[in-house]
């Protein structure tokens, strides 16, 4: 079987990669429609052909791909059954990989090639997945919009002119533009809800230790949550099943079992009660916004939920919570990077990356701790506090993923407290450790725009039913973007 290039995109078979999902492409590789090695190299055509715009990609591993394709191949032609058998996937710079450059998108990484797989890595690879390259991000994670990269921002597939998202940009422009058919991410205050809700992707943020973290360049460890992007929920829940589960690499990570995920995907909402946050929708959400989560919660009372006002008084203190805990974290986890080891030395930090080495070394230091540090800590635990009692009314909350659609890159790089009040919405998430899935919601003058769906901790199976019944609702993920 060929597959054919052209200027807009490649395809493979009569499929379009933009339109092909992981089921899909299982399916056609069951039925031999095209090799694991086709299938790749359309991919890396595509790298090819669109990255050149785009910026998704810091490093692209083709003569690797290829290698563990042909051995994809030969497992399926043995009747081999894994998860993502020849399935070209891209990892966001921040996860450890044996023998392929790491650099977090930072020049003090820019020749660091780890001596071992990230855990989540090694799980990708054992599913049988095939690794097509690293993706662009904000550098060390910081930032909302990927403009922080030393290696140049990622664009908007939608519109060049525009951001991703950030901080992990490149994973869902390489979804989107069909350059990989998954893409894992990191999300530490929205930073994979908030690019798969301007690149019209499906973005998970599992609850706190679900996914391990080892082998990932920490940001804040308290926050971090690894999760991963993909065209549909159906491909998000199949990832998930991979992903998750104890490791003894990592303490945060429970004793818990890995439910099969896609059992939940079903189709109606009946019974299923639907928490709307007044905070979310108070002053600040762009009035266009606001109108595409309130057509957001229509569509989900038409498939039998209900629809019930609830309050979460502290998330209006969430915003100047999560920015006094992660960057003292920040401040901490940085302070390894000290070129002895590994590296080039601390001039090579950005702007971004020193702005908040500064900042959490202050709220940490001595006469400041009290004031700053521990009070914010004691109103984390109140945000918590907060979503117990709503999800004692309600199975899930929904709310914007942000208060505006994507803007121009440029608009806020000289202003960061704009750049931070874009994840006004997300932070609370990561300061109570709860799951939450950002699945497209429509578009606003051309540009796609999400809603985020959160649950009590260990829920991804509720917020998986309700994602998909909204999506085949919709199905607004097939607006494919026409770079």
């Amino acid at each position: 079987m060929e597959y054919t290039n052209n200027k807009e995109s490649c395809a493979i078979g009569n499929m379009n990669l933009r339109d092909l999902t992981i089921l899909d492409a299982k399916e056609g590789l069951k039925n031999k429609q095209f090799s694991a090695v086709e299938l790749t190299q359309a991919a890396l055509d595509q790298i090819k052909l669109q990255d050149k715009n785009l910026n998704a990609f810091i490093t692209v591993t083709e003569k690797e791909a290829l290698e563990s394709a042909k051995h994809a191949d030969t497992l399926i032609a043995q009747g081999v059954d894994l998860a993502l058998l020849g399935i070209p996937i891209a990892l966001k710079d921040l996860f450890s990989t044996k023998g392929i450059r790491t650099t977090a998108a930072s020049n003090v990484l820019d020749d660091y090639i780890p001596q071992f797989d990230a855990t989540v890595v090694t799980k990708l690879k054992s599913a049988g997945a095939i690794i097509v390259g690293k993706t662009n991000c904000d550098a060390w994670a910081h930032g909302s919009s990927g403009e922080n990269s030393d290696f140049g921002p990622a664009k908007n597939p939608y519109n060049l002119e525009y951001v991703p998202g950030g901080s992990s940009s490149g994973s869902p422009v390489a979804v989107a533009a069909g350059m990989s058919l998954m893409a894992t991410g990191t999300d530490t205050g929205g930073s994979i809800r908030l690019p798969a809700s301007f690149c019209n992707v499906v973005g998970l943020k599992p609850t706190y230790g679900r996914v391990s973290r080892y082998g990932i360049v920490a940001m804040a460890s308290s926050l971090d949550s690894i999760g991963h992007f993909t065209k549909t929920v159906a491909d998000n829940a199949l990832v998930l099943g991979v992903t998750a589960g104890q490791d003894p690499l990592d303490a945060t990570t429970p004793n818990r079992d890995v439910p099969d995920y896609s059992r939940f995907l079903k189709q109606d909402l009946k019974g299923i009660k639907i928490g709307v946050p007044k905070e979310y929708y108070a002053q600040g959400l762009d009035k266009k916004m606001q109108k595409l989560a309130e057509n957001a919660l229509g569509v989900l009372k038409s498939r039998g939920a209900t629809v019930i006002d609830i309050t979460l008084p502290y998330s209006q203190s969430a915003i100047a919570v999560y920015y006094i805990i992660q960057t003292a974290e920040v401040s901490s986890n940085l302070a390894r990077y000290d070129s002895i080891r590994y590296g080039n030395d601390r001039s090579y930090f950005g702007e971004e990356a020193k702005r908040r080495i500064m900042l959490g070394t202050y709220v940490l230091s001595a006469g400041y701790y009290d004031a700053y540090y521990k009070k914010a800590q004691q109103v984390r635990t109140l945000i918590v506090d907060d979503f117990k009692k709503a999800f004692e009314q309600v199975d899930a909350i929904v709310a914007p993923v942000s208060p505006t659609s994507p803007w121009k890159i440029g608009a806020k790089t000289d202003d960061p407290l704009a750049m931070y009040l874009s994840d006004i919405f997300t932070v609370t998430a990561n300061i109570a450790g709860l799951p939450g899935l950002s699945v497209p919601a429509g578009f606003i003058d051309g540009l796609p725009s999400g809603i985020q769906i959160l649950g009590p901790h260990f829920s991804e199976e509720k917020l998986y039913h309700i994602g998909h019944a909204y999506e085949q609702e919709t199905q607004f993920w097939k607006e494919a973007p026409q770079v």
